[in-house]
Formats: C-alpha cells, structure tokens, sequence
C-alpha cells in the first residue's frame, strides 16, 4: 500500500498539512510568549483605568506640574499603575513613583509611540504601558510591572485546547480531501497502468478522460498509441495476409507446371515449352512484387536514399511518354501533354520517374483503346502540380480512401492478369511523394475516368531519406 502512488500523494498531503499546522504552531506560540493572555488583560485594564482619568480629570492635560503630581500619586495608591507625564520632546516632567522606584530609561521614553509596549527601568525590569497624547503639550504614560510568564503556562492556558482542537479538525479535514485529490490523480493513471498490461489489445477500448489536465493528457496521448499499436497490428496482419494470398496463386501454377514436367504430364516440346512460359513469367510476378516489399520497407525504414538535382519536369513528362508510345500505338491510347516551361524543382529524378511511369501505367491498363490520357502541369505557388487524366472505368467513390493502403484493389475478386498487380505501385508512389514533401491525391468518378493530382515543392525538405512516421 505504501508504495502505490494512491498511498504517496495521501502520505504528502498529510506530511504538508502537518508540516504547515507546526508553523502556524510555532508562530502562535512566538506570539502568545511576546503577548500572552495575561499581558492583553494587563493592557484591557491600563486602558479602563486611562479612561476612567481622563472623564474624572478632563483638564489633566492643562495643570501645572505641582497640581498633577498629587493627582497621579492619588490615583496610583487606588489603582496600582504607574503614571508618568511627558512633555511634547517625550521628556519626564511628573511621575507617580518617583524616588520609590527605579526610573524608566530615558531612551526607552523616546519610542513610546512606535508599537513596542514594554520598556525597561533603570534596574533592568521590565514594565508593561500604554501612551495617551492629553494635548499638544502633553502624553500620559500608565505602567505596571511586567510578570513573567513562562512558556509552559502559555501552552496550557493558551494554545493546548483550542489548538488541539482546531488540528484535530483541519488534519481530518484535509485528510479526507487528500484521499479525494489523491484518488482523483490516481485512480486514471492506475487505469493507465492496467490497460498498457493488457497491450496489445486487438479490442482494447479508449480509456476515459479524467482527473486533472495532465493526467488527461497522458490519458489521451495513450489512446492514440493505443489507436496507432492497433492500426499497426491490423496493418501487420493484412500484410501476412496479402502477401501470402499474392503468393498463393503464382506458387500454385509455379509448382503444377513444374510437377507436370516433372511426372511427364507435358510430353510434348509444345507443352513443355508453355508449362516454362508459365513457370517464368509467374516467378518474375513474384520478382517484381518482392522488389516492391523492398523498396516499401526501404522507404518506410527510411533508409531509402534519394539523390538531389534540379530536375526539368516538362522533359520528365516528355520520356515518360516516350517510353509509353509503342505500347499506346499497339491499344490505340493517345497522349496530349501540356506541360509549358516551369523552374527546375530539386528532387530525386529517377523516383519522380517511378511516380509518373507508375500513374500512366495505371492509366494505360484502364483506359479503352482509341481514347487519350492526359499529362498536364503548371506552377502553383512555390509548387510544381502534375496530374495524369485518363477516360477510363473510373474509381468507386467507396474505394477512393483506400485507393493508395498496400495492396488494396478495387477487384474483390482480386484475379490475376495483366491489369491487376499486387497493389503496392499507388502505395510506392504516395511513399516517394511525400519524401519529396509533397502530397497526391486522386478525383474520380465511375465510368468518367480519374485524375491524379501530384504537388510538388520546388524545393522538398533537406532530408534524403522518408522520415519515419
């Protein structure tokens, strides 16, 4: 229990509120030791015994010195108390015990106005007074001894009951609020601590937001691990998953053609010769896929090396088509390319070239014959935009947001062909765009073609390899 953070904020608490209930201890007992109850009474009944003087004597203020000294003698036999007259420089003119005690020192007599009531006299007592100003002449000084109170008395009369008393309540008081503050941190990171025991959770609910705002913090920032450790779990499992259902069917054929010329089923050179047709043209399948897992998990590492250059993007169009031509002669596909003179952008050639070859591949494998595909760009800002239009089938607008996860296909069939690869092309492209600082996107519609936005600052971030995300 005593290690449980629960139990160490209860502990802190407690120790503060007792640490701050010994000072305001300490400062009581200081003040009571300069001020204890007896010195108030003493100081209440100087000030009843000034005003009883000064309504029995309203003129004291005004009578000559051989007059008042009568006056305060008389009333020090009656009430015990000293008293002293002072002229305007604060100087002794009359005092009631004169020769039958000690005086009071002289420089004690100049701070009578300052809040110090006790002076010493000449024999080093202490004596306790109160000042009153009878006219601009005159002060009025009552004294009486000061007793000595020890420290223990003050305690006891003082400071023990009600001080107990009050501690006893303020330490439950706070006591009980400590648990509520201490439950009230605790209690979500202990949720916290539970749910990150039972990581990785394929089902694992977001955790609640409570208790302050930095606890709530940590709370949400977890859930987005929690989010993200998911999301990359199912991204792991559609990946086995992918990979080994991309590998199947090439396999297969792979293994039936060669046990067909391994057991004499292809007898013939005819069939022996398409049995090796099929057993290398399935293995490049598997070469070319594999090359891209490589080139993925390059990118994604981000050790993927990129060679910065100024790069001409109207004559990277330009080879693009070129390279595309005999095979659009063969369908009947056009190409118009609107690419006006634009300012070299700093970039990897060879992988822009990997981005366009791929997107005008795609556009070439959906596109009927005789229609055309479309190469534009222009300048943006301090932005390059290169789309690809094409006229083809078109994307579903449900397969829009997915069009760019590896080895997603519109196809639920998923079929092999020559129009369908493993899926990783648009993903590869997205990759390398984004290590260019730039973004893609695509606009498409059933049975109206679509259109790949490629933007492209002109001049990418410093680094030459994909962040890691």
């Amino acid at each position: 229990m005593s290690s449980s953070l629960r139990a160490r904020l209860w502990l802190s608490y407690a120790l503060l509120v007792l640490s701050a209930l010994t000072v305001t201890a300490l400062f009581i007992i200081v003040y009571l030791i300069r001020n204890p109850f007896v010195y108030r009474q003493t100081f209440t009944h100087l000030q009843d015994i000034e005003a009883i003087l000064q309504t029995n004597q309203p003129g004291l203020g005004s009578l000559p010195i051989d007059s008042l000294l009568p006056i305060l003698k008389q009333y020090d036999q009656t009430y015990d108390v000293r008293l002293l007259i002072l002229d305007k420089n604060r100087q002794l003119q009359a005092d009631s015990r004169a020769g039958s005690s000690p005086a009071l020192s002289q420089p004690r007599l100049l701070r009578i106005l300052i809040l110090n009531r006790v002076i010493k006299d000449d024999s080093g007592a202490y004596w306790l007074f109160i000042a009153k100003k009878l006219s601009d002449e005159r002060w009025l000084l009552l004294a009486v001894p000061r007793q000595k109170v020890h420290l223990l008395t003050i305690i006891r009369d003082d400071l023990f009951l009600p001080f107990i008393e009050a501690s006893a309540l303020a330490l439950i008081l706070s006591l009980v609020i400590a648990f509520g503050v201490a439950r009230w941190i605790a209690d979500p990171l202990q949720q916290v601590v539970a749910a990150s025991r039972q990581m990785p959770a394929r089902q694992a609910a977001a955790l609640p937001l409570k208790g302050p705002r930095e606890v709530q913090t940590l709370t949400r920032t977890f859930n987005e691990m929690t989010a993200r450790v998911q999301a990359s779990q199912k991204s792991q499992r559609d990946f086995v998953a992918n990979v080994s259902h991309e590998l199947k069917t090439p396999l297969t054929s792979i293994q039936g053609f060669a046990q067909a010329i391994l057991d004499g089923t292809a007898d013939t050179p005819e069939t022996r010769q398409q049995a090796a047709r099929v057993i290398h043209d399935e293995a490049g399948r598997m070469h070319r896929m594999v090359l891209d897992l490589l080139d993925l998990a390059r990118l994604d590492a981000g050790i993927a090396d990129f060679q910065r250059a100024p790069v001409d993007i109207p004559t990277l169009l330009d080879s693009v088509v070129e390279k595309f031509t005999p095979q659009a002669r063969k369908t009947g596909i056009s190409f118009q390319v609107q690419a006006p003179a634009l300012p070299p952008l700093i970039g990897d050639g060879d992988r822009l070239a990997q981005v366009l070859t791929n997107l005008v591949d795609n556009a070439m494998k959906f596109t009927p014959g005789g229609s055309q595909i479309i190469l534009s760009t222009l300048q943006v800002g301090n932005e390059i935009e290169v789309s690809v239009t094409d006229s083809g089938i078109g994307i579903p607008s449900a397969e829009i947001a997915h069009i760019f996860d590896r080895f997603h296909q519109a196809d639920p069939a998923r079929k092999g062909g020559e129009k369908h690869g493993a899926g990783l092309g648009l993903a590869i492209v997205k990759e390398i765009v984004q290590a260019h600082g730039g973004t893609i996107s695509v606009r498409s519609a059933p049975g109206e073609g679509s259109t790949f936005t490629v933007m492209l600052p002109l001049t990418p971030p410093a680094d030459k390899s994909v962040a890691k995300r």
